[in-house]
């Protein structure tokens, strides 16, 4: 069974949060965040380009009720998804980049491969 990290938030602001980090993740290819936020922020990118690859409009329907943006939703189904068409998963890389300063909190850069 998958861990569900809680990272110390109610259950509909943990949802949101991670919608929006999915959202910005796929627009901008790369996202600097918490270990903890992007080891399960890994988990939710994924699925959305496992999604992506089966392009029909049921998947995109559901991509939609996901991301957060429309215009991030036509560039998964039309950029993202057919990069990794040969692929089966592992779409994205996370490096520890040290400590935070201020409440030395262990971050790391995730990105798509």
């Amino acid at each position: 069974m998958a861990v569900k990290r809680k990272l110390g938030r109610p259950t509909d602001q943990r949802l949101a949060m991670l919608r929006g980090l999915t959202t910005d993740l796929l627009e901008m290819g790369k996202l600097q965040t918490t270990v903890t936020r992007a080891k399960e922020l890994r988990s939710t990118a994924e699925k959305m380009i496992t999604l992506g690859k089966t392009n029909t409009l049921h998947s995109r329907r559901i991509a939609m009720s996901y991301i957060t943006k429309e215009d991030v939703v036509k560039k998964l189904f039309d950029e993202i998804s057919p990069k990794y068409a040969d692929r089966n998963g592992g779409y994205t890389r996370i490096v520890k980049i040290g400590p935070r300063r201020g409440d030395a909190a262990e971050m790391a850069l995730i990105e798509l491969i």
